[in-house]
């Protein structure tokens, strides 16, 4: 499969590239006001959080017009405080960049914590910034299908002492039309234990409960009188997360559901216990994800595993995948692993280089493996 670098700002590359060319767009532009990236007329520091939102519609535009009408966009933002303007500390340039080249960057003047950048807003109000971008989209014509929670399970600590510290971002999923290529099978994940253990039971040979109405019924306590072995899904069968270990199981509780009646139920039981769990579950709207560790200069790195549920589930196998926010190159790295090509697009020269070369050394690693 083949990853293609392109430098410069993606508002003028997307320009060159053809109409409904990719599949899929997972993306996670700069975060207003957090930090500076050092290139000039960069996204993200913009002299308020309107004129932020209406670049991102802007640019979002372009994407639109590049992605076949099937398909998906996935959009990575965080949050930020009116009046606390983290780019003022957090200047993300490569280590070749010189020193004098951030002292005397054009937009390090502007990160001067001035509430003026968040008018209507009082300091310290969460300002809403994915929220505020995703309904300009919504209102450009996009259609807003889901907001996913990345939870950060290791996030990073926060020193303020009158709020909770955030630990989560938002995934948000875009289409250009009402009906769109997806693959829920792709994204399934394996059932939990608990699963495991309820679907193992034989319901027709338990003999009642005493904890029914009540505690009054008096036919005996439930009593599982035959066991099963659940090994997990079928050979071959991919989830997302951990593998299920075999173990054999017991329980005293019935098999999938409590309820009887005609319909699911029905359906449901009339299904081995094997073809219940192989299925999995479907993805749900919170994901669980550590944020990424990466050792070069880049901090804000998306993780590999946030990359990897948006190409299953919104790009088919030998697709092409755009990121018009390339950075360190996640979304190529991930797009290459998962068999789909992928077009990135970085207005920082040094990142590109970056990315370029974390994205070799992974295919040369995997070829290595392969061997």
């Amino acid at each position: 499969m083949s990853v293609r670098i392109l430098s410069g700002d993606c508002r003028d590359v997307l320009k060159t590239l053809p109409d409904e060319s990719v599949h899929c767009v997972v993306t996670s532009p700069p975060y207003f006001g957090l930090r500076d990236y050092g290139a000039a007329g960069q996204v993200g520091l913009e002299p308020t959080h309107i004129e932020y939102v209406n670049a991102l519609a802007d640019t979002f535009e372009e994407v639109r017009r590049v992605l076949r009408a099937d398909g998906t966009c996935w959009l990575n933002l965080g949050d930020s405080y009116a009046g606390s303007w983290g780019a003022q500390g957090h200047r993300e340039t490569p280590a070749v960049m010189s020193r004098n080249s951030i002292k005397n960057h054009p937009k390090t003047a502007a990160n001067t914590g001035s509430g003026s950048r968040t008018p209507g807003l009082k300091a310290k109000d969460l300002i809403g910034v994915p929220w505020r971008v995703a309904f300009a989209l919504q209102d450009r014509g996009w259609w807003l299908r889901g907001d996913h929670v990345w939870g950060k399970p290791n996030g990073m600590p926060e020193s303020t002492e009158d709020r909770p510290t955030r630990g989560h971002e938002y995934v948000f999923m875009l289409t250009k039309s009402a009906r769109y290529w997806y693959d829920c099978e792709a994204v399934r994940t394996a059932p939990k234990a608990s699963t495991i253990t309820r679907l193992a039971q034989d319901v027709e040979a338990q003999e009642g409960s005493a904890r029914a109405n009540g505690g009054a019924k008096t036919n005996g306590k439930m009593k599982a009188v035959a066991k099963s072995t659940i090994t997990g899904a079928p050979h071959g069968r991919h989830f997302l997360g951990d593998a299920i270990p075999e173990k054999e199981r017991r329980s005293d509780k019935q098999r999938g559901h409590t309820r009887r009646h005609a319909g699911f139920n029905d359906r449901w039981d009339a299904m081995e216990r094997n073809e219940q769990i192989e299925g999995g579950a479907n993805l749900r709207s919170i994901w669980w994800v550590s944020p990424a560790q990466f050792s070069e200069a880049h901090f804000a790195v998306m993780p590999d595993r946030v990359a990897e549920i948006c190409i299953r589930a919104g790009c088919p196998a030998g697709g092409v995948v755009l990121d018009p926010f390339g950075g360190a190159g996640t979304v190529g790295l991930v797009a290459d692993r998962l068999q789909r090509d992928a077009i990135l697009i970085e207005l920082n020269p040094e990142y590109a280089a970056m990315a370029e070369r974390r994205i070799r050394g992974d295919a040369s690693l995997f070829a290595e493996v392969a061997r």
